[in-house]
């Protein structure tokens, strides 16, 4: 399959999305607006109202309430399908029994309104309990299908990355082609500015590509014949002539694609504690509705009928799952709210559920746990040399590069501006490419660049090649420096770790996580960030592919694991790890590819969410176990046990009235979630 069927399939995926998303929306604002309406009927305020006779009353409350039980919680019947069908009871079991209870009751009232008044029961209805219930729990349905319809926006920001024409050379000629149509083989010439096509290897010609998009590496890398090229990548100073060796579906941005694709379609959906529950309590709320209705219709007092009717309804109305509905949704709001509020975004429940569990966390590097650009972090002057201090060679280095593109140009720049020095605009510059530049500043000749340049000049660098090889182990990028052919010094670059990073991790592993980097950058610098930031398992020189691969072992020997990344090429991993955490200041595709968002870029947020996750669960635990006693003390009660000792039976009315007090409690321990500390 193509790229482009591929992407067609995505789209119609998207619009029968959309559509559902569409049809909740409509259901939504329907019931709520019906179940406002049913509701102040119900308690009878509105004016004018309460003048007309108590069937009437009731008839126009039934009219209301059918759209919404009929239509509206029309999805939730599925439930009672599978307990005839699968003998498997859920939520929306719950959901239909207790509402079409609370329902057929209300209309059994409501049309044989004289009979219950002849038989001495008060006659009273619940429509307005079946409406809520149905409008609250379906709220939860509509965010949650939200949430679930974003997962396919990484693979179209992904396409969307894509180059779409490519200039070959046929028979001699240069043409402009279709990115689908190149072919391996294909010689491929690739000028400044523009993106490499597709994947591999230069035959002619040299340049600095940055190939963050692949890498997620801030400081391009100088290509030379011989070197290979990743598809989608920049090509950023010099003129590229190379061969493909991979196209279609088996370039690099191709195989990302698939490996985010696997990894979203692979996750198993977390199962809620409250269906776990809700598989036997269902059943046995059924059971013991049914048994009551037995026993007060068989030994129950005159009318018995009426007294094993009520009784059964009662049972039913006081199991519904009001406060059991409740319990997740309304504290999945609170805590996500809270997050929001704090510039943490989580797409749904199973992510905080999730999180809550998770004991391993792995950062990427560059933009992550490090600021993402470089700068310059030591300065070396060579004794004996023209210059004499730091500051002459920064503003050497610095005004030969004053109009530079290249990040590391820009870096030493941006430090002698910050240094408060005044540069002079070059007398001549050229970029040489793949190892640096030539220039002319105060009539002096400047060379700034690698090891290569140096040698093919002939200056005599002496000790600075050691004192080179020193910083590279530190993890720093060295670049020389020569005036009139003699060598000046050394300035060394490195990506600056972020100013709160190394106190997250300290407080990461204080909650008993462990704590690993992940990186494309090789063995010495990330072995120096790891060392500078705390973290004591570093994985280096991993392509993206490899980081997926590295979190799926890590799967495998039974840990839950966090990606916090920022970059495309961390977004196979984000998709593969159970939570993915994304820095906000990184890329859409990122962003899409994992759970969390962190929408300030701060690592503090890595840290707060996980404590707000175990709040959150901690809290939905206590709800469910309240929805839960409420049930287990007050339904035997609803069942009549207390009748031969004390002639006590419970009322649909109080009923209605205990499950709405269970609400408030499940409610209002759920707003605790706004004041528990994150730190």
């Amino acid at each position: 399959m193509n790229q482009k069927n591929k992407l067609t399939l995505e789209e119609k995926k998207e619009l029968a999305e959309k559509k559902n998303q569409k049809k909740l929306l409509q259901k939504l604002l329907a019931g709520a607006v019906l179940a406002v309406f049913i509701m102040l009927f119900s308690i009878n305020i509105i004016p004018g109202f309460s003048s007309l006779s108590i069937k009437i009353r009731y008839i126009i409350i039934f009219i209301l309430a059918c759209p919404v039980q009929i239509w509206v919680g029309s999805q939730f019947y599925g439930g009672l399908v599978s307990v005839f069908r699968y003998r498997a009871a859920d939520m929306n079991t719950l959901v239909a029994v207790g509402t079409l209870s609370a329902f057929i009751y209300s209309t059994a009232v409501t049309f044989f309104l004289d009979y219950f008044i002849s038989i001495g029961i008060e006659p009273h209805v619940y429509f307005d309990t079946a409406a809520i219930i149905i409008v609250l729990i379906l709220l939860g349905r509509f965010f949650e299908a939200r949430s679930k319809s974003s997962a396919s926006s990484a693979i179209k920001k992904l396409l969307k990355l894509r180059a779409l024409k490519a200039t070959v050379i046929r028979d001699g000629r240069e043409e402009e082609i279709d990115i689908d149509d190149v072919v391996v083989g294909d010689m491929i010439l690739v000028k400044p500015g523009e993106k490499i096509p597709v994947d591999g290897v230069i035959i002619e010609g040299g340049s600095a590509v940055n190939e963050s998009m692949a890498t997620g590496e801030s400081i391009p890398v100088d290509k030379k014949p011989g070197d290979e090229v990743i598809g989608s990548t920049i090509n950023l100073t010099g003129f590229l002539k190379f061969r493909a060796t991979r196209v279609g579906k088996d370039t690099f941005l191709s195989q990302i694609i698939r490996l985010v694709e696997e990894a979203q379609t692979s996750k198993a959906p977390i199962q809620r504690l409250a269906d776990k529950v809700a598989s036997y309590f269902v059943p046995i709320v059924i059971l013991i509705a049914v048994i009551t209705f037995t026993v007060w219709f068989i030994w129950g007092p005159k009318p018995s009928i009426t007294f094993a009717l009520v009784n059964f309804v009662s049972v039913l109305i006081i199991a519904c799952p009001c406060a059991l509905g409740l319990a997740t949704p309304t504290a999945i709001l609170v805590g996500t709210g809270r997050g929001a509020e704090n510039g943490i975004l989580i797409k749904d429940a199973s992510s905080l559920e999730i999180a809550r569990r998770l004991d391993t966390i792995i950062f990427d590097k560059t933009g992550t746990i490090t600021r993402g650009e470089p700068e310059v972090r030591e300065i070396i002057v060579k004794k004996g040399s023209l210059i004499n201090t730091s500051e002459q060679l920064l503003y050497i280095a610095a005004s030969s590069e004053l109009y530079s593109e290249h990040p590391l140009g820009k870096a030493i720049v941006k430090k002698a501006k910050d240094s408060g020095l005044k540069l002079k605009e070059p007398q001549e510059f050229i970029s040489i490419a793949g190892k640096g530049i030539r220039a002319k500043v105060d009539d002096r000749e400047i060379l700034k660049g690698n090891l290569k340049l140096m040698m093919e000049n002939k200056v005599p660098l002496g000790n600075l090649v050691e004192a080179a090889q020193k910083l590279s182990e530190r993890g720093l990028t060295p670049v020389f420096v020569s005036v009139d052919n003699k060598p000046a010094g050394i300035i060394a670059f490195a990506d600056a770790l972020k100013n709160n990073a190394k106190d997250v991790v300290l407080r990461l592993k204080k909650l008993g996580l462990e704590v690993a980097m992940l990186t494309g950058d090789n063995r010495n610098t990330a072995y120096a960030v790891g060392e500078e930031a705390g973290i004591d398992r570093v994985i280096s020189e991993v392509l993206p592919e490899q980081k997926a691969e590295e979190v799926k072992k890590l799967q495998r020997e039974g840990k839950i694991v966090a990606m916090v990344g920022d970059g495309i090429n961390d977004a196979p991993a984000l998709a593969q790890s159970d939570i993915g955490i994304a820095i906000g200041t990184g890329t859409d595709v990122a962003m899409e590819s994992s759970q969390i968002t962190l929408i300030k870029g701060d690592l503090y947020g890595v840290l707060k969410a996980i404590i707000l996750s175990r709040n959150t669960v901690r809290i939905i635990r206590q709800n469910l176990f309240w929805a839960f006693f409420y049930n287990i003390i007050l339904i035997p009660v609803a069942a009549g046990v207390l009748y031969p000792f004390f002639g006590v039976l419970v009322s649909p009315i109080f009923a209605a009235a205990a499950m709405a007090f269970s609400s408030i409690s499940v409610v209002s321990n759920s707003l605790r979630l706004r004041i528990l500390s994150l730190k």
